[in-house]
């Protein structure tokens, strides 16, 4: 496990469970076509996920039970230095995350406050689980500086390869802009497969109040003024 903090705290671990149970995993995930997706497909997000619990295989319940219980939060506590965390057992926005061929996700900040427990979201856990992933496909997690001045990503600090059986956590909390904004050029047959969780803690004195996520234009969307508009509905 490394720990880095440009240009917000984040950590990168590679092997992240044993190697058997990351093949079990990948290999659970349903079929891209399969109808219980949900699909985002917007020029912000090309992508499908899944978060409900009863769509979960045997050895994927099992493993986000275990991504919740008290024993992991206890052990993501501890390595980060982040006290008194709460596991998302509702995996509002979290579960499955699935990405084909054009794939991707604009830079953007994650939610400010759980719509439902009105929490603080602190930190994101996502494990790859692609076998077999070319990084020159794309696909792979870019973080961004912030500019204050303009609310806006400023410019790529760092980008972590598409890893089987590599786990991300990063701190949501320090202007955190991340995302993927350039599409994905993968074969038909190949898939971008992670499990995204997320951990709350008590939301300080005047938070930002956002419930959803503010995206950024890329640099060719700056000027459409459609795009931007989504940007503002997508967020409120």
């Amino acid at each position: 496990m490394i720990k880095y903090s440009d240009p917000f705290d984040h950590w990168v671990i590679d092997d992240f469970v044993d190697p058997q149970l990351a093949e079990q995993l990948s290999e659970e995930f349903l079929d891209y076509n399969d109808n219980n997706w949900f699909c985002y497909n917007n020029p912000l997000e090309q992508k499908k996920t899944i978060n409900n619990w009863y769509l979960f295989p045997p050895t994927t319940y099992s493993f986000i039970s275990f991504l919740n219980s008290p024993d992991f939060v206890g052990r993501l506590s501890s390595f980060t230095g982040i006290q008194n965390l709460i596991p998302d057992i509702g995996l509002h926005g979290a579960g499955w995350h699935i990405h084909g061929n054009q794939g991707k996700i604009n830079l953007h900040y994650d939610y400010s406050i759980h719509p439902k427990l009105f929490l603080q979201r602190k930190l994101n856990v996502i494990l790859y689980l692609s076998k077999n992933w070319d990084s020159k496909w794309g696909g792979n997690l870019e973080f961004w500086s912030h500019d204050q001045q303009s609310n806006q990503p400023k410019e790529k600090i760092t980008t972590i390869d598409v890893k089987f059986n590599r786990a991300i956590i990063f701190d949501t909390t320090q202007n955190s802009w991340h995302g993927f904004p350039d599409p994905i050029n993968c074969p038909e047959d190949v898939y971008r497969k992670s499990i995204a969780m997320y951990y709350l803690c008590e939301p300080p004195a005047n938070i930002d109040q956002r419930k959803r996520a503010l995206y950024s234009p890329t640099k060719e969307q700056s000027t459409n003024q459609e795009v931007l508009d989504l940007i503002i509905k997508r967020s409120t």
